[in-house]
């Protein structure tokens, strides 16, 4: 959320945080102004959805969806400025900064591993070692994660497709984004109930989950979202932030 700029906007994130228990904020690299993103932040803390930082290569032009070879030295630094521009303006919207989940791109690249992983993983250290790191269910990212000392929480992805070896499918893809928000919501309820989810092949993927990830920009976010609340609700499926809001 908070990925509009200036007078371009998107998404529609009074509606989605009224359904949410987890907000991811862009930083300012991959999108979002500093006056939309604190005005997102008040809306978060008004509304107890905990925030996260979403940090993403610096790639306004590209949304941060262009894979980039940014040196080990310059990812760690820009790890560490994102973070820190929005926990200062989280703290001033009255909220705190309670996890990380990479954007875009840079999140494909880290969640096999590699010098790009180990640099963005050194720099939420820097900055506090009790930030946990968000990342892709069965990725091999999360034992780096864990072997760093840091809290690792896995992501099931409820609008994008899978590859059989357990990817997201690229976005250039025919079917890689789901647009149905009943479809989300089922494919979502049946990950609840069984840990499985369907590739794009349909073979079943068993994969381990703390939060479930539904994508802002997309046109069918909000009522995705909603489907997924109302039958979350209706099968007696309790949400909570995996963080802690303010």
């Amino acid at each position: 959320m908070g990925e509009g700029f200036g007078a371009w906007k998107m998404g529609d994130d009074a509606a989605m945080l009224a359904v949410v228990t987890s907000a991811n904020i862009a930083c300012g690299f991959h999108a979002g102004d500093p006056a939309g993103l604190l005005d997102t932040l008040r809306l978060a803390a008004a509304r107890g959805v905990a925030v996260g930082a979403h940090v993403g290569y610096h790639d306004l032009a590209g949304f941060g969806r262009r894979q980039m070879d940014v040196a080990p030295r310059d990812l760690t630094a820009e790890t560490i400025y994102q973070i820190g521009a929005l926990s200062a303006l989280a703290q001033a919207a009255g909220t705190r900064v309670a996890y990380v989940k990479p954007h875009g791109a840079l999140y494909n690249t880290i969640a096999w591993g590699g010098p790009q992983a180990e640099a963005v993983i050194a720099g939420i250290r820097a900055v506090d070692p009790a930030l946990p790191l968000l990342a892709l269910a069965g990725a091999p990212v999360l034992a780096m994660v864990e072997r760093a000392g840091l809290r690792p929480v896995a992501e099931i992805f409820a609008d994008r497709a899978y590859l059989p070896d357990g990817r997201l499918m690229p976005r250039d893809r025919p079917g890689a984004v789901l647009h149905d928000p009943d479809q989300i919501a089922k494919r979502m309820l049946r990950f609840v109930e069984t840990g499985q989810i369907a590739a794009e092949d349909g073979s079943a993927l068993r994969l381990q989950g703390d939060s479930i990830c539904l994508h802002g920009d997309s046109p069918a976010a909000v009522a995705a979202a909603q489907a997924i609340r109302r039958l979350f609700d209706a099968h007696g499926v309790a949400l909570a932030p995996f963080a802690g809001a303010a």
